[in-house]
């Protein structure tokens, strides 16, 4: 798995014209879902992604993660965090999860980040999306 997770005043996903989810201060996280992950992966992506302590204390330094303060997290999916442009200047996809297994991890990722008890808002599988987001530092992790 790949994600990119940022710390955001808000953030939502537009699909065709209308607002599909949307949330206030928390995380958006692109996820991107390889050939070889399983659910091991999706475990070790909740619990980093959650605990991460990228929010400010009161000495405004990097200590408190989402899960401490309850903030809400948006789920992106996205293959291209797979791109590979090591050849020419067409990205391939080649290490980038099949659609059923990409659809059962994502899905599977969401569930067990519901299960933490946050705020949890999506983007949908596969659509073409139009995401805002107001970043927060800017703050921007790669896991």
């Amino acid at each position: 798995m790949k994600a990119v997770v940022q710390r955001v005043h808000s953030a939502n996903v537009v699909i065709n014209g209308e607002k599909k989810a949307e949330i206030g201060r928390g995380l958006l996280v692109y996820l991107g879902v390889g050939q070889q992950d399983t659910e091991k992966d999706v475990d070790f992506f909740v619990n980093k992604i959650i605990n991460l302590r990228i929010f400010p204390d009161e000495d405004n330094k990097m200590n408190i993660s989402a899960l401490l303060l309850n903030l809400e997290i948006l789920v992106v999916s996205q293959f291209t965090l797979y791109g590979d442009v090591k050849k020419g200047f067409r990205p391939s996809f080649q290490d980038a999860a099949d659609t059923e297994l990409a659809i059962y991890l994502y899905e599977l990722f969401i569930r067990k980040l519901k299960e933490t008890g946050l705020k949890i808002a999506t983007g949908t599988f596969q659509a073409m999306m139009d995401i805002h987001s107001v970043n927060d530092g800017p703050v921007t992790i790669i896991i």
